[in-house]
């Protein structure tokens, strides 16, 4: 039987039960899902010392290593991903093969490899195997490159690492990020960051898949990219980057600090200036995260790269501050052509968030915006803003749609970001716990093609996790 002829039955808006949670989510417990969709797991973050992953296709949770997070657990801690591992140093390999001491694991496999230095920098392939050997010296297999890895060769590769911040006093381990490919917790630096932290608190990554224009250099300097035959809109690509993926200067990353119609000039020059031979993709920024919260409408902006904090100075300020329920989401590809048209492009360049405190507001940041890429916010005006979101509230988004779980009603909503409405999604009619702050609902796309997605939500002070077909 065809399958539209199912049309009617596959479009049943129906929650399923899943496995439950192994904690009941309480008071600041939070769910960070890799958006980019490459590691296939979410991390469920139930204290400084504990923490879970859920593995989608098997439907299973397992406990992973503390976080060991410091401050008090509590209001304002959050969390986002990467899609990127942690660097990684090879100590030789040949056409085929990448040898590290590194205590890498087999997730690896099916995953792709991004070499940084070396000679393959810049080239990217699938690792078809890997060899793992324990305390030793681990091997992973692709297709030929174009020439031997080398000992000191650096790489990534798109396992995922998570990010998770923790609240009350900061100290020195209460930034930490966790690599899916070692399976190991890292504390980064909290300067530039409030001395303490609270209220509620949401950040966001950038560093998405999407490549939004790709094209041949005309021309360079050490500090910019031409290409002649481009008619971009004034400062369209601050903040987002871009990489050489062919010719001169092969696996440069740089951010973008403003461009003309036809000229990228890049925050930090050229190690290989650009020439006609260079082939280019302009992309999401990986280097960045966001971060708003703690009662206050400063954003913070994290470089992973720098492992430094900058707190950002927006052309317009946001209006007010987030509170309790608030989120923050970074729209990439949403599939309409009128956003992704490359002479005034939209895809990418905005960061949703729903203010929260029983507000109807949804801020909107530019992350172009501004002179030089400041950015800029602005309190959107949509039609029907009736609908307020506190405690209990959480989002996600995915391609056109910010998907909004409602305090604890368990009412669901979608923001059409292309179309600027709000509209209902289906109820979930089991009924949910008390309210409770933290990121409880995310979006898994299962066949990559934005066809197949689900769902997610964790039930308010309570295990009981669903999941809701999107069609």
């Amino acid at each position: 039987m065809a399958t539209q002829n199912n049309k009617p039955v596959l479009h049943r808006k129906e929650w399923q039960f899943m496995t439950p949670a192994p904690v009941a989510s309480a008071a600041a417990m939070f769910v960070v899902f890799d958006q980019n969709d490459v590691a296939n797991l979410a991390l469920y973050i139930t204290s400084n010392t504990s923490a879970y992953l859920y593995h989608h296709d098997e439907d299973a949770w397992v406990q992973i290593a503390s976080p060991a997070l410091a401050g008090t657990f509590g209001a304002g801690a959050c969390g986002t991903s990467s899609r990127w591992s942690n660097t990684v140093t090879a100590n030789g390999g040949s056409t085929t093969t990448a040898t590290t001491t590194a205590a890498i694991t087999g997730i690896c496999i099916g995953r792709t490899v991004r070499f940084l230095t070396g000679a393959n920098a810049g080239v990217e392939a699938t690792i078809t195997g890997a060899i793992i050997v324990p305390g030793g010296t681990s091997t992973i297999q692709f297709a030929a490159l174009g020439a031997a890895v080398a000992n000191t060769d650096t790489f990534i590769v798109s396992v995922s690492t998570f990010y998770v911040l923790g609240a009350g006093t900061l100290a020195a381990s209460s930034f930490r990020s966790y690599d899916v490919l070692t399976a190991t917790w890292t504390s980064l630096t909290i300067t530039g960051l409030p001395a303490t932290w609270g209220t509620d608190g949401v950040m966001c990554c950038t560093a998405g898949i999407s490549q939004f224009a790709t094209g041949t250099a005309t021309s360079g300097t050490s500090t910019t990219l031409t290409n002649s035959a481009k008619a971009w809109a004034t400062n369209q690509w601050c903040n987002s980057q871009v990489r050489i993926t062919a010719g001169t200067g092969i696996g440069q990353i740089r951010t973008i600090a403003t461009n003309t119609g036809t000229v990228l000039t890049v925050s930090a020059a050229w190690t290989v200036t650009p020439d006609a031979t260079s082939v280019y993709a302009i992309e999401s920024n990986q280097d960045h995260i966001y971060l708003v919260g703690n009662n206050a409408v400063t954003m913070y902006r994290y470089s992973r790269a720098a492992n430094t904090w900058t707190t950002l100075a927006p052309t317009t300020a946001r209006a007010a501050a987030p509170a309790a329920g608030a989120s923050l989401n970074w729209v990439g590809k949403t599939g309409d052509a009128n956003w992704a048209l490359e002479a005034d492009i939209k895809d990418g360049r905005y960061l949703y968030s729903v203010r929260g405190g029983a507000s109807t507001v949804i801020d909107r940041y530019d992350i172009a915006g501004g002179t030089a890429g400041a950015g800029a916010w602005l309190a959107l005006a949509y039609p029907g803003a009736t609908e307020t979101f506190t405690t209990g509230s959480s989002a996600d988004w995915s391609g056109r749609y910010i998907y909004i779980r409602k305090d604890a009603t368990n009412r669901f909503f979608k923001f059409s970001v292309r179309g600027n409405y709000m509209e209902a999604l289906a109820t979930n009619l089991y009924a949910d716990g008390a309210a409770v702050l933290g990121r409880k609902i995310w979006v898994k796309d299962y066949d990559g093609t934005d066809t197949l997605k689900w769902l997610y939500s964790l039930r308010n002070t309570g295990t009981e996790l669903h999941r809701l077909p999107l069609f």
